[in-house]
């Protein structure tokens, strides 16, 4: 089945399953445009095809994706030509797993971060392994939680999306259950065996209840207490002040506000108040909202200089600008969201 995408990424029918794999093991299956043209396609094939049942999504290596193909954006900005184009695409794709019609089952076997949770997480069936690991780590490279975030992160319980988005933290399966992350948990071994089923009878609801795996939350009560209480706080100002008030009995709170003063102060501004707004939002306006942040992001400091420091030169301190959290002005944010006229995203 030719739907585009070259060597990197595959399309079978079994049976009555749809089945797309994601074959750039080497570069951790970072998401390309090619890969999201023809992820497109298929799925406008499939929904139409009356013998698909199931669509399932798995990966080649020890990654289901480790992201976008962040150094691609960053020559391409660096030369000028922001490829925005490629969001564009990205971001309707997102919006059109939302709305799939048929169960949309996302096998998570390693990492997903970035760009492989926008092709995962908005289906119906979010299915994680005891390898899989979770993170939306983009404030650490002065971007922000894209892709859907603004959708995904509000939902998950006891403010806990809000944390991830502001962290950039990682996260194992039985969190991503118990925050309802994901809907399922399975053994990475019955992974073939479930495709064999969700092939045979194209019906994820009760395979899934048969390979089903209950996991148990990795963080401890008190934390996600703690996150549920610092992180409900109703500005980006307060949880940092309630971080750093609970920060000298409180180890976690110290941590976690440690990790927050490393990322850009303009991205953790603007993830604050996407994810806040995200909560009343449909997965479309949600999805416009990013496009337009993302092309402000494009267009500015802090990206480029987290990707130098993260990738160029590994290891190396960002120098983010503003420096400080008190130093970004709420019109400075305001603008990343302001509308776009002509250049709106068109769904």
């Amino acid at each position: 089945m030719d739907f585009g995408g070259g060597d990197e990424i595959r399309f079978e029918r079994l049976g009555k399953a749809g089945v797309v794999t994601l074959t750039r093991p080497k570069a951790l299956n970072a998401v390309t445009h090619d890969m999201v043209k023809a992820l497109g396609k298929a799925l406008d094939a499939w929904e139409e095809d009356a013998g698909v049942g199931v669509v399932v999504v798995k990966a080649e290596g020890r990654a289901f994706s480790a992201g976008g193909d962040i150094l691609h954006i960053y020559e391409a900005g660096r030369a000028g030509r922001p490829p925005v184009d490629f969001f564009a695409d990205e971001y309707r794709l997102n919006a059109r797993i939302a709305r799939f019609k048929k169960p949309y089952v996302a096998l998570i076997d390693g990492i997903v971060m970035g760009g492989g949770v926008g092709i995962s997480f908005h289906g119906s069936h979010r299915v994680l392994t005891e390898n899989a690991q979770f993170a939306m780590p983009e404030v650490g490279i002065g971007f922000f939680p894209d892709v859907g975030g603004s959708h995904l992160l509000p939902d998950l319980g006891g403010c806990f999306g809000m944390y991830l988005g502001l962290t950039g933290n990682r996260i194992r399966y039985g969190d991503a259950l118990w925050s309802g992350l994901a809907t399922h948990t399975i053994k990475a071994a019955d992974q073939p065996g479930l495709l064999d089923e969700l092939a045979t009878s194209g019906d994820a609801n009760a395979e899934l209840r048969d390979f089903f795996v209950p996991a148990k939350r990795e963080s401890e009560r008190h934390d996600l207490e703690a996150i549920a209480r610092h992180f409900s706080q109703p500005s980006l100002a307060d949880i940092v002040a309630s971080l750093e008030r609970a920060g000298a009995q409180d180890a976690f709170a110290a941590k976690t506000l440690a990790t927050i003063k490393t990322r850009s102060p303009t991205s953790l501004n603007v993830a604050w108040r996407q994810i806040s707004a995200g909560s009343t939002l449909s997965m479309d306006e949600c999805m416009k909202m990013e496009f337009r942040i993302l092309n402000r992001m494009l267009a500015g400091h802090d990206f480029y200089e987290g990707i130098r420091a993260a990738i160029i030169d590994k290891g190396s301190k960002p120098a983010w600008r503003p420096a400080e959290l008190d130093e970004v002005s709420a019109a400075d944010i305001d603008a990343y969201f302001a509308p776009l006229g002509a250049k709106e995203l068109v769904l």
